[in-house]
């Protein structure tokens, strides 16, 4: 979840502010850039049974203590802080260190002009958690959903922005604290040139975002046993709080744009502001009532600002959300082969102008409702959900390819002379009939582990 925005004050009165605003991330095609953001779970690696793979709570010797470290390690990390709390740290280079609800850890990358940069920037990071995390006992496992742990095992980070959700998320699905606590997601974030560019990636990303979930799904356990899901996490999503999130159908619309956009976001609840260093709890309030005059309780004669707006973007969770960039929101965390893979597939296909345009093309054979009834399926069946007169590995296969395509036409290449289209390898093997990693797993449980999902753990380890 991103941190919220720079102070702007400037009073909130139009829609053509907020189009001003998404307007200013176009960015001509040679200054477009990849910004991986990847989640992972913490577990204490110990000789107690029974606190052998616990999650890690923030303090003492936690998660609060493993910032600690890699600052020290780091000098020139700047800190974050929340109530006094250090919560995150942030690089000169952009990238950042942040915490999800139960501690979660998550890179937020530097903006990279190509995927060789992001599987150095990756393997950087993973060197430095190693660092700061193995003194202490505690490792990290990139996993969609948790497979052992229950809500009441998992710890809340201190964090005021999660306190405001945590008491909300009930209110309006049963499941946005499972969401919160217990799920880690991969994303990209995708640049583009203009509204119409962005809206045709919008189209084309949204369309194939229940493929990726298949394709990545990696979260098959809940609370010790199989969950009947490949993609626990994806599952969570469908009722979190379905006002701000899923696939909405204005996406689809030709007519879609930055305005578009807004219009649904204005309607997407508020959590929170931001007044005099303090965050206020608005959660279910409308944006749109504050700024025909209907004030939140608390805020009685205040106007909505454009910090406000800023921070209310963050606030949605479509499976591609727009801010000044585009993000992919679909899939699992995974293997860093996977998570690299997750980059390169998009960036294939939406970075290079000949593979969208082929891209549009191939989608457009289906209605645009086809893509959307998958996303109810695929937290289920995977790469196994129907699909035409087959299922999706008949859709994943062809999709590959055309983001081989993309890739090569890129022309980038590594010291090795190697091209970005290596990265797709991993999808590839399973478009060929390789198992998913949520596949793998179920294996290992039920033949290696005999049942014992803890062992997950060590195998996933990074």
């Amino acid at each position: 979840m991103s941190n919220v925005s720079n102070h702007d004050d400037t009073p909130l009165v139009s829609i053509s502010q907020m189009v001003s605003y998404l307007e200013a991330g176009c960015k001509p095609s040679p200054s477009w850039r990849i910004g991986t953001e990847h989640e992972k779970f913490g577990f204490i690696r110990s000789q107690n049974d029974a606190q052998s793979y616990l999650p890690p709570p923030y303090s003492p010797n936690g998660i609060g203590a493993i910032l600690s470290n890699l600052q020290k390690a780091h000098p020139d990390w700047k800190s974050v802080s929340d109530r006094d709390c250090l919560i995150g740290l942030t690089t000169d280079t952009g990238a950042g260190i942040s915490l999800e609800p139960a501690g979660q850890f998550e890179l937020s990358g530097t903006l990279l002009a190509n995927l060789h940069e992001t599987a150095q920037e990756l393997k950087t990071h993973i060197q430095s958690v190693h660092q700061a995390a193995d003194p202490m006992g505690i490792g990290f496992a990139p996993l969609g959903f948790h497979p052992f742990a229950t809500r009441q095992q998992m710890p809340w980070m201190p964090k005021r922005r999660y306190e405001i959700m945590r008491a909300y998320m009930p209110k309006v699905g049963t499941m946005g604290l499972d969401m919160m606590q217990r799920t880690c997601t991969v994303q990209v974030n995708l640049d583009f040139s203009s509204e119409i560019d962005m809206a045709r990636k919008m189209r084309v990303s949204m369309a194939l975002q229940p493929l990726a979930t298949a394709l990545f799904a990696n979260s098959p356990f809940y609370e010790g046993k199989p969950s009947g899901y490949l993609s626990t996490r994806a599952y969570v999503w469908t009722d979190t709080d379905n006002n701000r999130a899923g696939l909405p159908a204005s996406f689809f619309e030709d007519s879609f744009g930055f305005e578009r956009y807004i219009e649904w976001l204005l309607d997407v609840p508020m959590y929170f502001v931001l007044r005099n260093g303090e965050m206020i709890d608005v959660a279910g309030a409308s944006l749109r009532e504050w700024m025909s005059g209907k004030a939140p309780k608390g805020l009685e004669g205040q106007r909505p600002t454009m910090e406000d707006f800023e921070n209310h973007v963050t606030v949605a969770f479509p499976d591609v959300r727009l801010k000044r960039y585009l993000e992919m929101r679909g899939a699992d965390a995974g293997s860093p082969d996977m998570m690299l893979a997750m980059s390169a597939l998009w960036v294939g296909l939406l970075y290079d102008e000949p593979t969208l345009l082929a891209a549009e093309k191939f989608l457009k054979e289906m209605p645009w409702q086809a893509y959307e009834a998958l996303r109810p399926e695929v937290p289920k069946y995977g790469l196994s959900t129907s699909w035409r007169k087959g299922n999706l590995r008949n859709l994943l296969k062809p999709v590959v390819e055309l983001a081989i395509g993309g890739l090569k036409n890129r022309k980038v290449k590594n010291a090795d002379l190697e091209d970005e289209a290596f990265y797709l390898n991993p999808l590839m093997e399973i478009a060929e009939g390789k198992p998913t990693q949520a596949e793998h797993w179920l294996n290992r449980y039920e033949t290696v582990w005999k049942g014992d999902v803890k062992q997950i753990f060590e195998e996933a380890r990074i």
